[in-house]
């Protein structure tokens, strides 16, 4: 059974293996070379309170993460959180996704957020459907706003915002 809950340093060693194959073989993000345990140790003290960083646990692995970041450091914007879902290649098409989903919305909604973005870099068609089968809304395209794997990649906004 999986378990969804806030992540803990103890969990670290595992999101950074999730992240850094993301890295390596993916555009899922546009970091372009791996990041060490400090690194992420840096990452992981971002989070807490109207930012929650939640971990899928299955069978004593980490399946996935999930976090809320702040979208701009302008203070308008502070009811606006960015999301982030990563899924270890061993745990993808189990229903990680949907569950990491389902949670951190309701986090979102519990700390007042109004809206939530995902940026999608094109051709994920996975994470579009999970975006859209949340609410999400397409909201917009930057075209060639990153340079990995040989290519320009585009990256589609969608957005979600909250009713009470």
């Amino acid at each position: 059974m999986v378990s969804i809950r806030e992540a803990s340093q103890q969990d670290l060693t595992e999101m950074a293996a999730i992240y850094n194959q993301a890295i390596e073989e993916t555009v899922a993000t546009f970091d372009l070379r791996r990041q060490t345990l400090e690194e992420r140790q840096t990452w992981f003290e971002k989070y807490g309170g109207r930012h929650p960083l939640i971990v899928a646990e299955l069978n004593g692995r980490i399946a996935g993460y999930s976090s809320l970041s702040p979208f701009r450091d302008k203070e308008a914007y502070s009811n606006t959180v960015e999301l982030s879902i990563y899924i270890s290649p061993d745990f993808q098409g189990k229903g990680i996704g949907n569950l990491l989903m389902k949670e951190i919305l309701q986090r979102a909604a519990s700390q007042d957020h109004h809206v939530v973005i995902g940026g999608i870099t094109g051709g994920n068609a996975a994470s579009v459907r999970l975006h859209e089968k949340f609410g999400f809304e397409f909201a917009g395209c930057f075209k060639e706003v990153g340079y990995k794997f040989n290519q320009w990649q585009d990256v589609h906004f969608y957005q979600l915002i909250i009713r009470p």
